[in-house]
């Protein structure tokens, strides 16, 4: 039983964490919280099962689909929820606009797809069973991959760097001769690629349901929270955390009481540590 509460885990904390750092890498470049980083991790399973299992595509063609198809849509909420607000961010209009866009990516993929949940196909046949099962550590492998790629992209490249500038002060990168705007679209088109990846890697235990969106959305801003808004590592610890002890609970406790221990842990993390566990604090003039 152990084995199996670890195994579970570890793989629907990865599906967090990588939503997560969805939502950060959209932030870092705009500053705007996009509730559209579950919508993505909704689209990864339904198209993944829509390119492998329906239309019997390859697994990897349906994966370069699916992201594609997920930078898509990230590029998209950029222009069409985002740049538009982005002058009003006093006012977080932001909140409504890709909250918006969010309820009209799940309306038309239950209204296209199915509302109900549909079969994820088994993507490397019968390669591992029960707690080694493919279904449990493809998102953990997903989730380091993303991390670990992530890291190097900022740490090693140029592409990297002009990042992180805009994320610093993107004020101070548009007068360093820096393409801000350009750079925020790639950002957002990188973002939707790992939100589909979340979905893609998680789909065998998720499945293909147009629902997951608006429950991605919040148990994937937990490790943001929990790990500190903006900290790719702090993502990854706080999703595999908010993983085990949600598994833990669904075991101890069961049902709805699960959810209200979540919400309890979530409620004490941040009343102890505003900032996050691996947030830095920041200074404000007073």
């Amino acid at each position: 039983m152990l084995a199996s509460i670890l195994a579970s885990g570890l793989a629907v904390g990865a599906i967090y964490a990588l939503i997560g750092i969805t939502y950060n890498t959209m932030f870092s470049t705009s500053r705007v919280m996009s509730f559209t980083a579950g919508q993505l991790g909704m689209l990864g399973g339904v198209l993944g099962s829509l390119f492998s299992l329906r239309l019997g595509l390859p697994w990897p063609l349906g994966l370069l689909l699916t992201l594609a198809c997920g930078a898509l849509v990230g590029v998209v909420t950029e222009f069409v929820a985002v740049r538009p607000v982005l002058k009003s961010l006093d006012q977080h209009l932001y909140v409504l606009s890709t909250l918006a866009l969010a309820l009209m990516i799940q309306q038309v993929t239950a209204i296209t797809w199915s509302t109900e949940p549909q079969p994820f196909p088994r993507l490397l046949g019968g390669f591992g069973e029960h707690v080694l099962d493919e279904k449990f550590w493809l998102p953990v492998a997903a989730c380091l991959i993303v991390v670990v790629g992530l890291e190097l992209l900022y740490r090693r490249t140029l592409l990297g760097h002009a990042f992180l500038a805009v994320a610093e002060d993107n004020f101070a990168a548009r007068a360093l001769g820096l393409p801000e705007r350009r750079l925020r679209v790639m950002s957002y088109a990188l973002a939707g690629g790992i939100g589909a990846l979340a979905g893609y890697a998680g789909g065998e235990l998720l499945l293909a349901f147009f629902a997951n969106g608006p429950h991605l959305n919040f148990y994937g801003f937990i490790p943001v929270a929990l790990g500190g808004l903006g900290n790719n590592r702090g993502a990854l610890v706080g999703g595999l955390v908010l993983g085990l002890f949600q598994q833990t609970a669904n075991f101890v406790v069961g049902g709805i009481f699960a959810s209200v221990a979540v919400f309890t842990l979530f409620i004490v993390v941040l009343l102890a540590a505003p900032q996050g566990l691996l947030g830095s604090a920041q200074a404000r003039r007073v």
